[in-house]
């Protein structure tokens, strides 16, 4: 499977995950919304029910003595009321039961045993006549309209129970609301799931540029390290295959092949040594905590590497502008190779007659190490890259001095682990500068 295939079925796989977990997301979430309105219609048609059903249950109670017999001042509070309901059955227009309860309701009494004693209100078709047992019920007329009924006991204190008072509301326009709830939710759910996976598709594709990148880098790393330890290996064994080809092999013969082998080997082992370090740093969040005078680190430089400037014909110059001592927290070893690499590299760099500083001081609690030198400079298109493992700006020359093209990604990365950084200034033909930047530390 080539990488351009894996790379887009990995970024289906995501948007596809993503859409499908956004989708589950979305249905709970709107069945939840869907819930909670319907909860909060019947909450207040239930309440305004009850409340209607309380005041003319207050009204009627006094004025009802006898059973099945609904007198004069009861009907005062029912002016429409039908007192032979099988005849108010057969009138389809809808009434309002007073000006106290303007609405869609209709009010049914009922006798002890259940029979219909009287109706006002609305009259709908084909609505079922239903026990008193139960308080609170749900009905439908002939019209499939769902209505909501409250049940309330009528008892005058000094009478026998009259019998039940039974009130309704029409839930016509709340379920019509729901309808347009429920399509709102069931259109609009495709188009929010096609945004998402559209969305999700494009997300997947930006959170796997970095993951990418990575895939390349290591590729390329892969390709360079496998390139660089075959260098000295065909060298080694062409070596070895021409003086198997002699019959006669001298003593200095032998010296010189031993001394080719010899200078492989240590070309392989410092390979080696390099892509090790490279690899712990890489694993190694933070240094390891321990002071080290950033003073004794660059005398130590310049005095182990004066005589590679003198063979060089270069100036070698250190230039430290504090007095006080500077530490930092880190790993003294690693904090030296990063200042070593920065210094060899800028040696290797300027040519004959050229000078190299090494200068050390502090701003703003960072101590500062600048490496400059009187070199050839880097073009602006290869200073974001001279970082990168195994680059060289001139691959003969780097192969001539036995660099890896490692040195700078290995500083880059001690810099790192030392909660620091490297910046470069550089101009072709005026030399280049580089900062390394690292947090003093606190006392």
């Amino acid at each position: 499977m080539n990488e351009q295939t894996l790379f887009r079925q990995t970024r289906w796989r995501l948007a596809s995950w993503s859409d499908g977990v956004m989708g589950i997301v979305l249905t709970l979430s709107g069945f939840g919304v869907y819930e909670a309105i319907d909860h909060a219609h019947r909450t207040a048609a239930d309440r305004e029910l009850q409340a209607i059903a309380g005041r003319l249950h207050d009204n009627l109670e006094p004025t009802l003595q006898q059973p099945r017999e609904l007198s004069a001042s009861a009907q005062r509070f029912l002016p429409d009321a039908c007192i032979r309901p099988h005849q108010c059955l057969e009138v389809t227009a809808s009434h309002s039961p007073g000006d106290m309860f303007q609405g869609n309701y209709f009010i049914r009494l009922l006798s002890p045993s259940g029979d219909l004693v009287a109706l006002a209100g609305l009259k709908p078709q084909g609505l079922a006549l239903t026990s008193p047992a139960a308080e609170w019920q749900y009905l439908k007329d002939e019209r499939n309209i769902r209505y909501r009924q409250i049940t309330v006991p009528l008892q005058n204190p000094d009478a026998p129970l009259w019998g039940y008072l039974q009130v309704g509301s029409s839930l016509e326009d709340s379920d019509q609301y729901l309808t347009s709830v429920r399509f709102a939710f069931f259109a609009g759910l495709p188009l929010a799931l096609a945004f998402v996976g559209i969305a999700g598709w494009w997300l997947a594709g930006r959170a796997m540029r970095p993951i990418r990148q990575s895939y390349q880098q290591m590729q390329q790393f892969t390709a360079d390290a496998a390139h660089e330890l075959r260098t000295p290996i065909a060298a080694a064994q062409a070596t070895v295959e021409s003086v198997l080809d002699m019959p006669h092999l001298s003593e200095t013969d032998t010296r010189e092949t031993l001394q080719v082998l010899d200078r492989q080997h240590q070309r392989l082992s410092q390979l080696i040594q390099d892509l090790l370090l490279l690899t712990c740093l890489d694993r190694q969040a933070q240094a390891q905590h321990e002071s080290c005078c950033l003073q004794n680190v660059v005398n130590d430089i310049a005095e182990e590497l004066a005589a590679l400037a003198l063979n060089n014909k270069v100036k070698l110059l250190t230039d430290i502008q504090v007095d006080q001592l500077l530490w930092v927290n880190g790993d003294e070893a690693q904090l030296y190779r990063l200042v070593f690499n920065l210094v060899i590299n800028a040696l290797q760099h300027t040519p004959e007659g050229g000078t190299v500083t090494l200068l050390l001081n502090e701003q703003d609690q960072q101590a500062v190490i600048q490496v400059q030198d009187t070199g050839v400079g880097i073009v602006p298109e290869y200073q974001a890259k001279i970082f990168d493992r195994f680059y060289r700006v001139d691959s003969d020359r780097s192969r001539q001095t036995g660099g890896s093209g490692l040195g700078l990604a290995i500083a880059d990365a001690i810099a790192q682990t030392h909660k620091g950084k490297i910046q470069i200034r550089s101009q072709v033909g005026q030399g280049s500068t580089f900062i390394v930047s690292l947090p003093t530390e606190t006392t």
